[in-house]
């Protein structure tokens, strides 16, 4: 990076900057002190990232869109469902899709995470090192959205190929165009995939999300097949990527930080606390777009209605203004309305899958390994907009 991010003088940002990925925080504060709404470099598009603006952007859909110009998005033909409309469209399919992401619904799975987290840690901890994130942030939720979905677990090399297709394309950094054509090749992909299992889930039903939405009805009616197509890619983006990515970043924190870890050893009480506030320090997924749908001002910047405006979430959850002490990482923090899940409508529809499976990859992780670092001489490599450390190496005494 040859300037500092963002620009000191016209607060231009970099979002896609590797050193921005691996440590946002002095990025996150400047943008906040002198430039609360900036430039994105490449793009232009309005990078918002106070807390108080970033969470009334969230919960006024009817100002901030999420019903993005396709041509600007992930590879889809049709919008995301329920993420990418608004409002009451948006409201009716939460209805039936809600209560199946239940945090009830989702407690049932515990056994069967903790048992698979214990299966694959017996892999490797006796060789007393691991690069964590393709041996174990990968595969633990993975697996367990696959479960969920009643997908083949022996897909997954397919479906994570799929997903980093539209959230990672290997296109040059700022080539939109080659971004926008790789992802457009990957979404066409998953929806060919998806398209044939809802015809085996037609013919042959069995107990799964497949099944389920074939069957589900919004307003007395069965849903159409762009409609499962649209909310199924949703899924698979959201549930591949994000969880592995919150693990990643909380390994690395601590892993960094052996005085928060050995709170959390010796303390196990503290995991639920430490997956909060982890979530709140690190938010992995940093970055959401929304479309100003009429002309808006935001700490003195006109927004134009029709511009693209990049919500900062990361930033946001490092606000002082809202969180007291907020560069310190505080297990026991009484008061964290962090918006790593989002806020509004739009709020994440699986958080509480996300928060069982962190937790009990934490508890498990630290009463197995209880003591780790990063490995003499490597350094941890993340991924701008949604943070995932996509390379842990880990080491400990077997």
């Amino acid at each position: 990076m040859t300037t500092e991010n963002p620009h000191a003088e016209t607060g231009e940002v970099n979002l896609i900057d590797s050193e921005f990925a691996a440590c946002p925080h002095a990025v996150f504060s400047r943008l906040r002190e002198n430039f609360p709404v900036a430039p994105a470099m490449f793009v232009g598009w309005p990078v918002v990232s106070r807390y108080s603006d970033v969470v009334w952007a969230l919960r006024h859909p009817e100002v901030f869109s999420s019903e993005m110009d396709l041509e600007l998005g992930l590879g889809t033909e049709r919008p995301m469902i329920p993420q990418q409309i608004d409002p009451p469209e948006q409201t009716r399919y939460r209805k039936i899709l809600d209560h199946r992401f239940s945090r009830k619904r989702m407690a049932v799975m515990e056994p069967e995470i903790r048992r698979h987290a214990n299966e694959l840690i017996d892999k490797f901890v006796d060789e007393g090192e691991v690069e964590f994130n393709q041996a174990f942030a990968v595969p633990l939720p993975c697996t367990a959205f696959l479960h969920l979905m009643g997908l083949p677990t022996e897909h997954l090399k397919l479906f994570l190929e799929l997903k980093d297709g539209i959230i990672r394309p290997k296109a040059p950094p700022g080539d939109i165009e080659k971004a926008r054509e790789l992802r457009a090749a990957s979404g066409k992909r998953i929806y060919d995939y998806f398209g044939k299992l809802i015809d085996e889930r037609t013919a042959q039903p069995i107990d799964d999300m497949m099944t389920y939405l074939v069957s589900a009805e919004v307003d007395g009616r069965k849903l159409s097949r762009e409609e499962i197509l649209d909310i199924c890619f949703l899924f698979l983006l959201g549930g591949l990527d994000t969880v592995t990515a919150s693990l990643g970043c909380s390994i690395a924190y601590l892993a960094a930080n052996p005085r928060q870890r050995r709170k959390i050893v010796e303390s196990p009480a503290l995991v639920p606390g430490a997956v909060e506030e982890l979530l709140r320090w690190e938010t992995p997924v940093m970055i959401v777009p929304r479309v100003a749908k009429r002309d808006v001002t935001i700490a003195g910047v006109e927004i134009v209605a029709g511009s693209v405006v990049n919500l900062l979430l990361g930033a946001a959850d490092t606000d002082g203004e809202e969180f007291e002490g907020a560069d310190q990482v505080d297990f026991e923090r009484e008061r964290n309305r962090h918006v790593a899940f989002g806020a509004g409508p739009h709020r994440c529809l699986g958080s509480h899958l996300a928060r069982l499976e962190m937790r009990v990859a934490l508890e498990e992780w630290h009463r197995r390994i209880p003591h780790y670092e990063i490995k003499p001489g490597e350094v941890a490599k993340y991924s701008p907009g949604i943070r995932e450390v996509q390379y842990l190496p880990l080491v400990w005494k077997s």
